[in-house]
């Protein structure tokens, strides 16, 4: 590391600790030459994650975006915004941990179904509806069966109205 100083190319690094998270790295180094000190920040270049549409588009992965679906499912109902931040941020955790650049925006939605499911059923069939663009009251009720399904149990109140 050159001295910002004297511009000596030979510096020596006398403390070094992780900062912000772990995400970076400051280094407290001393020129050889001017004997000075300065500090450096080792950052990680986090490179765009990528979502290639439906018709080959290729978007920037917005959170916020991901999110205001999210939330429009989860209106009126006991959902906490805290709840959905977290999901959004499992979901992104997720989809970075595959070590890809590109998702499909069926990985996302699917991530976000998969995240729905667990916090709330009226969530999940509303996101659904829209993701998977149910054409009629016939796929809406073939998607409720999976999702009794899937839950493995059926109320006697449930069975009575299906």
């Amino acid at each position: 590391m050159r001295c910002p100083f004297c511009g000596n190319e030979d510096t020596k690094v006398f403390d070094s600790r992780q900062v912000d998270e772990g995400t970076t790295v400051r280094r407290r180094r001393e020129c050889d030459r001017c004997m000075r000190r300065f500090t450096t920040f080792e950052k990680f270049e986090d490179s765009p994650l990528v979502v290639v549409k439906k018709d080959g588009r290729r978007d920037v992965f917005s959170r916020s975006k991901m999110m205001a679906g999210m939330r429009r499912a989860c209106e009126k109902r006991p959902i906490s915004t805290e709840q959905i931040e977290e999901a959004a941020y499992n979901i992104e955790k997720a989809l970075r941990n595959t070590h890809e650049r590109e998702v499909t925006s069926a990985e996302v939605g699917e991530a976000v179904l998969e995240q729905l499911f667990g916090l709330d059923e009226v969530a999940y069939i509303r996101f659904a509806s829209v993701y998977r663009q149910f054409g009629d009251i016939q796929r809406f009720l073939e998607e409720l069966h999976e999702l009794i399904e899937k839950r493995g149990t059926l109320t006697d109140k449930e069975s009575k109205e299906i």
